[in-house]
């Protein structure tokens, strides 16, 4: 579990490492379950012998947006707690990059750098990370991503000079 910063803390933090998450292994399970809830079957990720046979992936891969999605969980896994906030909200990516496909069965964590920060208004910050996702065991990324959140605070709680 991270541990907890303020918001004093943040200019300092960044170009930091924030964060490596813990391992989430991708299975089939997982992979129909995004299916069914996206309503995209296609047999690269939802047919292991099909996939098999008539993919270079020797097997399913997960969908690019599950991939992406596991980015929450990772980051609930393992980036500091602002004291203050009062809520977080996903402004969304800057720009988003499928590197490396991820195999049914592997396991991936994410990587988070603090790349910047701005205080917006009385009690609003923008944080940018920029975001991997390794897949264990291979040299390219599943995924590469510039991420924005808003960590929304108690005006009374900003810190002095910034």
């Amino acid at each position: 579990m991270p541990h907890d910063i303020s918001l004093s803390d943040i200019p300092g933090l960044v170009g930091q490492t924030l964060g490596i998450s813990k391992w989430f292994t991708v299975d089939q399970t997982m992979i129909d379950t995004f299916a069914r809830a996206t309503d995209d079957h296609q047999f690269i990720h939802t047919d292991p012998v099909r996939a098999s046979a008539e993919t270079p992936y020797g097997g399913t891969i997960a969908h690019g947006f599950l991939t992406l999605s596991l980015l929450s969980a990772m980051n609930y896994d393992c980036v500091p707690t602002v004291r203050e906030q009062t809520m977080g909200i996903n402004y969304g990516f800057d720009s988003v990059r499928f590197m490396s496909p991820v195999r049914s069965g592997k396991r991936v964590r994410g990587h988070f750098i603090l790349e910047g920060a701005r205080f917006r208004g009385a009690g609003m910050v923008m944080t940018t990370y920029d975001v991997s996702i390794e897949i264990e065991e291979e040299r390219k990324p599943a995924l590469t991503a510039k991420w924005l959140t808003l960590i929304q605070f108690d005006p009374k709680d900003r810190p002095e000079g910034v």
